[in-house]
C-alpha cells in the first residue's frame, strides 16, 4: 500500500501515525492482504451455505389467543406504580 493510503486509514481511525509506524504498517498490511487472498483462494468453489434439513414453519397461526384487555388489570396491579391504564416509570430522558 502507498504511504498516503496508510495515512488515510490512520485518519479514518482518528490516530496519528509517525513515519516509522507508516512504514511498519505498510509491510504488515501487505502481509495481511496476502493472507486474506490465500484464504479466499481456498474458499473458491466451496459452498458456504449451511446444510439444512427440511425447514418448516413451527409458529402457530396468527390468531387472537385471548380477548384483548383480559389480563390488563392483573398486570397493572403487579406493577410497582401505575398511572391510569399504564405502568408508571421513572423518567430517564432529559426534557
Amino acid at each position: 500500500m502507498k504511504e498516503e493510503d496508510i495515512l488515510a486509514l490512520g485518519e479514518l481511525a482518528r490516530i496519528e501515525l509517525s513515519s516509522v509506524e507508516v512504514e511498519r504498517f505498510s509491510k504488515e498490511i501487505e502481509a495481511i492482504l496476502g493472507y486474506v487472498a490465500s484464504v479466499q483462494g481456498l474458499a473458491e468453489g466451496v459452498s458456504l451455505e449451511p446444510k439444512l434439513g427440511v425447514v418448516a414453519n413451527v409458529f402457530r397461526e396468527d390468531e387472537h389467543p385471548h380477548e384483548p384487555g383480559l389480563y390488563t388489570e392483573d398486570l397493572l396491579n403487579l406493577a410497582p406504580s401505575r398511572k391510569g391504564q399504564y405502568v408508571e416509570v421513572k423518567k430517564i430522558l432529559g426534557e
